[in-house]
């Protein structure tokens, strides 16, 4: 079967990417399968200059899935552009670089660094930053501020495929899609983590040092499956689904609603193999339920009347 995928002049093997944060810049999962296997690799997000991150603990499991509050802690685009990336030029994948940033014009300060490298595929937007000049409150939730982000990334990407994360920390998904869209994103990325917490009755203090975490892993699947399913009907740009994808199975899912391809991301801790597995069997799976290709079973949900 045919699994190639092509949207917005982005081209890649098949629809399985890597989730931003949880596959570090790819090159670390390469004892554990073949990076050229993958549609794409999203590399953890980065910023103009070098981040600590949070302060420890900044992990804890959930019942099925898990808290992070890592802080995008990388070592800065430069190192990125420097060390790693001429490595992951080797690999014949697909790179996508996930830019953090506190403020609409450092975002694009960043975009035009990143545009400048023949290694970069695409750029997807972490909307779910702070706004620092706007009293830390993310972009992701204000449609506005979406669209000032992605107008400024847009502005100084060059040829870049602009992909836009969003957030589902927010009342409309669709409304916050719509900003993006309108603010010249090439295509659409959700959900983000869900906002959550976790605190221990015994020493009566939170799990996580910053408190407040972001919740990723199967439990928060249904609620992106029904943003996928909301925005791909609301908006002419491709959407690629995130959420707690753990199967094939689950994947199909996010191809039925619509979504062009999807990224894995929590169940990558659990087994470094499983985004190479998952190429093989989302195939394998495809032919099992009787579709005649991807682009045939893309979107065929079939609604009530």
């Amino acid at each position: 079967m045919d699994m190639n995928v092509s949207f917005g002049g982005l081209d890649i093997k098949n629809p399985i990417m890597t989730a931003s944060g949880t596959f570090g810049f790819g090159l670390e999962f390469a004892a554990y399968g073949d990076l050229s296997k993958l549609g794409a690799i999203v590399a953890k997000g980065l910023s103009l200059k070098p981040r600590e991150g949070n302060p420890m603990p900044r992990i804890a499991e959930t019942p099925c899935g898990m808290l992070n509050a890592i802080g995008i802690q990388n070592p800065g685009v430069e190192n990125f552009i420097t060390q790693a990336l001429p490595a992951l030029k080797r690999m014949d994948v697909a790179v996508i670089a996930n830019l953090y940033a506190c403020d609409a014009e450092e975002f694009g300060e960043l975009a035009a660094v990143l545009a400048a490298e023949d290694g970069v595929a695409a750029l997807e937007v972490n909307v779910s930053c702070p706004n620092v000049k706007e009293g830390g409150i993310a972009f992701g939730q204000d449609p506005a501020q979406i669209g000032k982000v992605t107008e400024a990334v847009k502005k100084r990407a060059g040829d870049k495929h602009v992909m836009v994360k969003l957030s589902p920390n927010v009342t409309d998904i669709v409304t916050c899609a719509k900003a993006a869209v309108d603010g010249g994103a090439d295509s659409l990325s959700l959900i983000n983590t869900l906002s959550g917490m976790a605190v221990d009755i015994y020493n009566r203090k939170p799990r996580i040092a910053n408190v407040i975490a972001g919740l990723s892993g199967p439990a928060i699947k249904p609620v992106a499956l029904r943003c996928v399913h909301q925005v791909v009907q609301a908006v002419d740009v491709p959407v690629v689904g995130i959420g707690g994808i753990a199967s094939a199975e689950d994947a199909l899912e996010f191809l039925l609603v619509g979504a062009q391809a999807v990224q894995v991301g929590t169940a990558n801790f659990l087994r470094p193999d499983f985004a190479f597995t998952l190429v093989d069997e989302v195939e394998a799976l495809l032919k099992e339920v009787g579709a005649g290709s991807l682009d045939e079973f893309r979107g065929s949900l079939q609604l009530p009347l």
